[in-house]
């Protein structure tokens, strides 16, 4: 009787373990639907760098906030940071463009997500003194546009940082 009343305990202590292992896989499981590689694969797909970034060899960081609902529509966009307002309207197109692939962890109804993006071009092998000269020009002139308030962060997951990389 005593070997039975352990076998239960024991089948007990490892199904509960189990379970708990198995929610804690669920918690920790990427939030884009097919994982990271699908995600950075997408974006570096669906972010279409404008003409004028081009031609401005524009460069920089833009760090956005975005909550996405239970079925994985973005519902609210904020720019926490950009190097420059110009590298922001391609990236939110492409943020547009991925409603409902968005995984929501524990059930919630709304969850936000941070996630950075890296913005640079492929130096050519030639005429880079142009190349030099254009993005010298944009540094100069470049307008950064930070955060000027608080931010309240709540229960946000930072996403792996996104590179782009254009050529012209």
């Amino acid at each position: 009787m005593i070997s039975y009343m352990k076998k239960v305990f024991l089948l007990t202590v490892l199904s509960s373990f189990f379970s708990v292992y198995s929610m804690a896989q669920e918690t920790l499981s990427f939030p884009f639907q097919g994982g990271h590689p699908i995600m950075t694969r997408f974006f570096k797909d669906s972010l279409k760098v404008s003409p004028e970034i081009i031609s401005k060899k524009a460069t920089g960081t833009a760090v956005f906030k975005f909550t996405a609902d239970e079925r994985g529509t973005i519902t609210k966009i904020v720019i926490y940071y950009a190097d420059d307002l110009l590298l922001t309207p391609p990236i939110i197109a492409a943020l547009k463009k991925s409603n409902h692939k968005w995984i929501i962890p524990d059930k919630e109804k709304f969850h936000d997500f941070i996630i950075p993006f890296s913005i640079s071009f492929d130096i050519p092998m030639s005429g880079n003194s142009t190349v030099q000269k254009a993005y010298y020009d944009f540094y100069l002139h470049h307008k950064p546009f930070p955060a000027v308030d608080q931010i309240p962060l709540n229960d946000a997951t930072l996403l792996p940082t996104v590179f782009v990389k254009y050529t012209f």
